[in-house]
């Protein structure tokens, strides 16, 4: 048997005359990593009414036509009206992540007691992990169809808005602020649905040649004001009010801006039409599984639940900026 030995040297930091020095850690792990985006914070959250998630969408009232509704007030006679309304429903995603824990790894982390919070904050940052994914997801996920998924993922908020068929773009030598503004007066100019948009979302780049926009060529700071969460942010006045312009991390661009050929993508929404239908529980439920012959504690995160942008053909809009 051979047995091989370690040099006391390779773990001291230093030895000498009354002094032994060994590696000694801060208990505290630096930890600025980004977890949850605002867009899942501000949605509604409504209980799924099973798999898929149904409901009704009126698309017209019952009202007469300018030829058919006026008649001749001594000859009445009147026309048969109803209302329009479909069916529209939203399937339901698993979303899920597992940790497992040593046994012998976590008795020796005790023993030593210098992260004793360690397997708590890791079991945290799991449900965060799964948040993450989740706010990503919510504008990302790949699924093209709410009646006909075609992938495991959430049919993103981004690509239901632009199957909608609101989209437009903004050139190189546009104005950002301007053409913001003009599509959302026409959003509210719509004789057909009493469209009201909340919020502007776009990746903090866009914010800020927004923001350079107005101090050099209208001298104006925007205002801020403080949305869910405690967030602070600019808002931009236009037809449907003080609209906040909201910081989304998840919401990537390509190019570089400046190089002309840049494509930054802002979404224009109504906050209040667009739901994630949760099953059992809105936020992640923590399964602890029975222990396994390695003695390892697992540990499964768990989510159900789809994204809908109700009104995606009205009530929303995607602009896209070239610069």
């Amino acid at each position: 048997m051979n047995a091989k030995f370690l040099d006391i040297h390779a773990a001291a930091d230093f030895m000498g005359p009354g002094a032994l020095e060994v590696p000694i850690y801060q208990t505290e792990i630096t930890d600025i990593v980004r977890r949850r985006g605002i867009f899942g914070q501000r949605i509604k959250q409504v209980p799924a009414t099973g798999h898929p998630s149904r409901f009704f969408e009126e698309t017209a009232i019952p009202s007469p036509t300018a030829t058919s509704g006026f008649v001749d007030p001594r000859n009445i006679v009147a026309p048969v009206v109803t209302p329009t309304r479909v069916e529209r429903s939203v399937p339901l995603k698993a979303l899920v992540a597992q940790i497992n824990y040593n046994l012998f790894d976590i008795e020796l982390g005790n023993q030593q007691s210098q992260f004793a919070y360690l397997q708590a904050k890791d079991l945290t940052d799991t449900v965060d992990g799964v948040l993450r994914t989740h706010d990503v997801a919510l504008w990302n996920g790949t699924d093209t169809s709410l009646s006909a998924p075609t992938t495991t993922q959430y049919f993103g908020a981004a690509n239901q808005i632009v199957s909608g068929g609101n989209t437009t773009t903004i050139g190189t030598s546009e104005s950002i602020v301007d053409g913001l503004k003009s599509t959302i007066a026409q959003m509210v100019a719509s004789s057909s649905y009493a469209v009201r948009p909340t919020a502007i979302y776009a990746n903090p780049v866009l914010l800020d040649l927004i923001d350079r926009e107005m101090k050099s060529e209208f001298n104006v700071v925007l205002n801020t004001s403080k949305i869910n969460g405690g967030f602070t942010v600019k808002t931009l006045s236009t037809q449907a009010g003080e609209l906040p312009l909201i910081p989304e991390w998840s919401l990537s661009y390509t190019g570089t801006p400046g190089s002309g050929s840049a494509v930054l993508p802002a979404y224009i929404v109504t906050e209040d039409l667009i739901e994630y239908h949760w099953l059992s529980d809105p936020n992640p439920r923590v399964f602890q599984l029975g222990i396994p012959g390695s003695l390892a504690s697992q540990y499964v995160v768990v989510k159900f639940g789809g994204v809908v942008v109700k009104g995606a053909s009205y009530a929303h809009y995607q602009v896209l900026v070239d610069r």
